[in-house]
């Protein structure tokens, strides 16, 4: 008997757990004519869909789970998306009800009707909303007839962002310890407000910078998941790489390693982290940050850190196989030599059966027939003796190549005329010889033109020439100094490593 009573206690303690795992969220919408909504979320710099309610009766909106939801930033989205505001979810939200009867402006009067750190959540959106409020009613009705009209709205301007900053500064001490806190806290700017004076009197900008980026992280909790399911993230993570960190590739390594080390290893934080660095910087459009990219799939793809963050391996392979073709090309990597034919030499190559042969195996046999003759014609890129050598990878059909071989013929003749040593080594990466030749004579290219007359060199995968043109600048000794540039760069460049070589001596 006191065996069965201690089952029906524990069966009933389970049933109990069982009902308040999970999540029920219920929304009362007075005036909601929609019939469906979402439940939506954060994920660093994506908004996804949780949940969905297709049955909105009297405006009454229920999401129910029987999982918890993960801790973060939620929105109520109605499916006409009339009606939009977010809300937390933490570990003491799973259960909320949320009401509003306003008839136009619903997060006016939002309010939570069992948390009250909710409420002041909302009441720290409706703060922010009203200070946005009132300053463009100013705006609207300032003249800026004069610099006078102008510094008052400047002011304005300070004062309302003096406001919110101080607003949040207060909240996040009144609410220390609380989700909701550390998500403001992602928000909130770490300035220095006492800025001491430079040795010119003026305000010492090297101390306020040095402050910002100190700070810029302070009780940012990187083990926590919920800092990534918020709207504040993403935004302040990317001014820190764009517009605190010092844009250079070396000074990139430091603070991803910096933030790295701060995450769980395996954690979602560490994954989509990860993942973000490593396509930002594939991806990058700023010359020579690809090195950062190499730099990922060595310290984590190759060594194993990076698996489970991709659903298919596949992907981690191809990042590295990308990574490693790369390395050699990036900047201050030593140029790959190329063994290229001169494209008036096209008709020997012909004669000698290689623009006949139809598969590898027909091209081997004409090359190593003719091998000895070969050689002895080859324009070796190593070779070429000039300050600067600008490797040019076009097609004569490329119509973008069409547009930029003048241009960079134009600067090329510019340089000359400045006395400066440099060649260009242009190569051609088809084999319609005829046309290529044609092209030099009309255009009078006055270049070391070639093109890979032998099959020898494959620049496409050498130099990674998915597309044409491709503009490299080598110094003497074949350093690679700058990549994929447009022709109409050329002077610029080349007047930019003149300085960085004097500034180095």
């Amino acid at each position: 008997m006191k065996k069965l009573l201690l089952a029906a206690v524990f069966c009933f303690y389970s049933l109990v757990a069982v009902a308040q795992s999970g999540y029920e969220i219920t929304i009362n919408l007075k005036n909601c004519n929609d019939t469906l909504a979402y439940l939506t979320y954060y994920q660093f710099d994506k908004t996804l869909i949780k949940d969905t309610c297709t049955t909105i009766k009297n405006g009454k909106i229920v999401f129910k789970g029987k999982e918890k939801l993960d801790k973060g930033i939620y929105s109520l989205v109605s499916q006409g998306k009339s009606i939009y505001f977010d809300f937390f979810i933490d570990e003491n939200t799973q259960k909320l009800e949320l009401k509003s009867e306003a008839t136009q402006n619903i997060g006016k009067e939002l309010t939570a009707l069992n948390s009250p750190l909710e409420n002041n959540f909302f009441s720290y959106v409706q703060y922010i909303n009203q200070q946005n409020k009132d300053f463009q009613a100013f705006k609207q009705t300032a003249k800026l007839a004069t610099k006078k009209d102008t510094l008052e709205l400047n002011n304005k301007a300070k004062e309302v962002e003096k406001n919110i900053n101080n607003f949040e500064e207060n909240f996040i001490t009144d609410h220390k310890g609380s989700y909701i806190a550390d998500v403001m806290n992602l928000k909130a700017e770490k300035l220095l407000k006492d800025i001491p004076k430079a040795s010119n009197g003026r305000p010492d900008s090297i101390q306020v910078y040095n402050y910002y980026k100190k700070h810029y992280w302070d009780n940012v909790d990187f083990t926590d998941d919920g800092i990534i399911r918020n709207p504040f993230f993403n935004t302040k993570l990317k001014r820190y790489f764009e517009s605190v960190v010092v844009m250079h590739p070396d000074s990139v390594f430091v603070e991803i390693e910096k933030i790295m080390t701060k995450t769980k290893p395996g954690s979602l934080t560490y994954k989509l982290l990860l993942a973000h660095f490593t396509y930002t910087y594939e991806t990058s459009k700023i010359m020579g940050f690809d090195k950062v990219f190499v730099y990922m799939s060595d310290k984590y793809f190759k060594t194993g850190k990076a698996n489970g963050i991709y659903d298919d391996n596949d992907v981690v392979q191809k990042i590295i196989k990308r990574a490693d073709k790369l390395k050699p090309l990036l900047i201050g990597a030593m140029a790959q030599d190329l063994f290229m034919i001169r494209a008036e030499d096209f008709p020997k190559m012909k004669a000698m059966g290689f623009e006949n042969a139809k598969n590898s195996e027909e091209m081997t046999n004409v090359y190593y027939k003719n091998v000895d003759q070969v050689s002895k014609m080859y324009v070796k890129l190593s070779e070429v003796k000039a300050d600067y050598t600008v490797l040019l990878f076009w097609d004569v059909d490329c119509g973008h190549c069409q547009k930029e071989v003048p241009i960079l013929l134009e600067q090329y003749n510019d340089l000359i005329k400045e006395k400066k040593d440099i060649k260009v080594f242009s190569v051609y990466m088809q084999h319609e010889g005829d046309k290529y030749l044609k092209y030099i004579n009309e255009n009078k290219l006055p270049w070391i033109n070639v093109y890979d007359g032998a099959h020898y060199n494959n620049a496409v995968e050498k130099y990674d020439v998915y597309s044409t043109p491709v503009i490299y600048i080598l110094d003497k000794n074949k350093v690679i100094k700058a990549k994929r540039i447009d022709a109409s760069q050329l002077k610029t460049m080349i007047k930019a490593i003149d300085f960085e070589t004097k500034k180095g001596k």
